[in-house]
């Protein structure tokens, strides 16, 4: 993701976050309430990577009153490092306490961590585990910070959506980890559109084009499902491919512009020109789709990973009275002034945890699960017309098949499905 203006530290030192901090202290805890009767949210961590350890720590520091107590990882080599790196702040330290017995490794480290007594459980593994991870955390009654996207196919999506609707049941709070949402200029400009500033909306036109990411090796001791797993990002049935992985936040923004009415259909197209050799797995290195509206609005996406290129991450929208920037926040009318958006902009992984704790101490629990879904169908829906190269309906999409998951989550073997070729591989 594209970095924010500011650190996390520089925001916790305007007044303006003291005054609030000061006002979520005094609400009275919500329906999390804790046997030792105090008002500290236990927080557990599932998915030690840089995003997990980076979402751990946005979340000690969103709530005076919150401890980190578990952390769970596939690797016991992940979640040392992410401790060392949690416990390494001296702002953090303090509100870190996860002895050796609530260090949890394996395929059931989930399980353990959501066991373990916390109120709030963190699911930041690679997205292929989510719509597993957050069953069964709603159904142990935790409050779920879940990042994106969601799932790698329509039956995960499906899930997920389910489970949202049970954690509205049970009073639980959801919070998705599409950012943006919580980004208070993108709130501004997207609510000036909304209110007409730009006219009738036309067309939209997204791109998330970036270099190449990590890759992290083999090692000959790992086995196949290891390997996979710790290159998650170039395996469609962890990752959904860059279109789901990456470009969701493209798409969602896309999506709350539209007020998360979906599209009708799709129709893509892209492959691989640049990251060919086996390394990198079986997904693309660039997607273009077309994704239309009933009312006759155009969303134009562009996505690429490719080395040596131009780098744009771009929002562009276009009214009928003039054109609006959602990364840069700006409106261009079509008469008078360009309006830029000029105030308060805390950075917007810190301020969804705020929001999430003080959702759940209020009483009123954020759910962000319909869009959160609906935002990760968009880039699975875009994915399945790339790689068949066929216009796809959004319903078609929504109703298919194609599980992407393994029989069986276990170390050993596992094959590598061939290179989509459109026009070939078929629809499921």
């Amino acid at each position: 993701m594209p970095s924010t203006n500011g650190t996390r530290r520089e925001f916790l030192k305007t007044s303006s976050f003291a005054a609030g901090a000061a006002a979520l202290g005094s609400l009275a805890i919500g329906r999390s309430a804790h046997a030792a009767g105090d008002d500290t949210l236990k927080v557990g961590l599932v998915g030690c990577g840089g995003r997990g350890t980076g979402a751990a720590a946005q979340a000690i520091n969103a709530d005076k009153n919150v401890k980190l107590i578990a952390l769970g990882d596939a690797f016991a080599d992940r979640l040392q490092a992410s401790l060392a790196n949690l416990q390494g702040d001296s702002s953090l330290a303090p509100k870190i306490d996860v002895p050796a017995e609530r260090q949890f490794v394996g395929f059931d480290a989930y399980k353990q961590v959501i066991d373990s007594g916390v109120d709030v459980v963190l699911l930041c593994t690679s997205p292929g585990f989510r719509p597993l991870h957050f069953q069964y955390a709603i159904e142990k009654g935790k409050h779920v910070f879940a990042e994106k996207p969601v799932a790698t196919d329509a039956p995960g999506v499906r899930s997920v959506l389910a489970t949202a609707e049970e954690a509205k049941k049970k009073g639980l709070a959801v919070v998705s980890g599409l950012c943006y949402r919580y980004d208070f200029p993108k709130r501004e400009v997207i609510k000036r559109i909304h209110d007409g500033a730009i006219g009738n909306l036309v067309a939209m036109h997204v791109n998330y084009n970036t270099g190449t990411l990590w890759h992290h090796g083999r090692k000959p001791e790992w086995s196949e499902m290891e390997y996979q797993m710790r290159n998650w990002l170039y395996f469609t049935w962890l990752s959904g491919d860059f279109n789901v992985e990456q470009h969701v936040h493209s798409l969602d923004k896309a999506a709350w512009v539209m007020k998360d009415e979906p599209p009708v259909q799709a129709t893509g197209l892209g492959g691989r020109q640049v990251r060919v050799e086996n390394q990198w797995g079986h997904i693309y290195d660039h997607m273009a789709v077309v994704y239309e509206y009933k009312n006759g609005v155009k969303l134009f996406s562009n996505c690429r990973q490719q080395a040596g290129c131009s780098v744009d991450v771009s929002d562009w929208i276009y009214g009928t009275k003039g054109t609006a920037e959602l990364m840069r926040a700006t409106i261009d009318p079509s008469e008078g002034e360009k309006w830029r958006f000029r105030g308060e902009s805390p950075n917007y992984y810190d301020q969804e945890h705020r929001e999430l704790f003080a959702s759940i101490r209020s009483g009123n629990p954020i759910n962000n699960g319909e869009f959160m879904c609906k935002s990760t169908m968009m880039g699975i829906l875009g994915r399945m017309a790339c790689y068949t190269g066929r216009t796809l309906t959004w319903e078609e999409c929504w109703n298919s098949t194609d599980n992407l998951q393994p029989a069986k989550y276990e170390w050993g073997p596992l094959p590598t499905p061939p290179v989509a070729k459109p026009g070939i591989t078929p629809f499921a």
